[in-house]
């Protein structure tokens, strides 16, 4: 076996989305572009599936038309080393998106990331449970992780 590939289901926006992701991360490129052929069952040479890569992780978008959608169900997790990391991929994937709560967003194609600091880990699964408490509450009130927000309420006298 070779590895597990995510396929994305989308109507027709296949092409964009893979170009929009693979804009966003460094690390990526299109792999290949395959297209209908005139068996259909879409227009000869429209884009049927586009195979991307993102940071050594091979996708695959295609487009299958629109009787599925999708949901926060399954979701793209974002660790980031610094609030900048955290910043910049929240901007760009939330650029014709919509923010969630808790460091979750859907872009503009539907598809839902959680985009966190690696600290905020370390924060939430901390031993000291008046610590993890106090993380979880801080993320709890914000939409996009602000890491320094959430050391404040973590360091905040008893």
């Amino acid at each position: 076996m070779d590895t597990i590939t995510p396929c994305l289901w989308f109507d027709t926006e296949g092409e964009d989305a893979a170009t929009f992701y693979t804009s966003i991360f460094e690390d990526s490129r299109i792999l290949e572009i395959g297209r209908h052929g005139e068996a259909g069952p879409r227009p000869a040479g429209s884009v049927m599936v586009v195979s991307f890569e993102i940071n050594g992780q091979k996708f695959v978008a295609l487009n299958g038309g629109p009787q599925f959608r999708h949901t926060e169900a399954i979701s793209f997790q974002v660790p980031c080393a610094s609030q900048d990391e955290v910043d910049y991929y929240w901007d760009q994937l939330t650029d014709g998106g919509e923010e969630g709560p808790c460091g979750w967003l859907k872009d503009r194609f539907g598809v839902s990331w959680q985009v966190f600091p690696k600290r905020l880990v370390e924060l939430l699964g901390d031993p000291d449970a008046v610590v993890s408490q106090r993380a979880m509450n801080a993320m709890m009130a914000m939409k996009k992780i602000d890491l320094a927000a959430i050391e404040e309420a973590v360091a905040a006298p008893a």
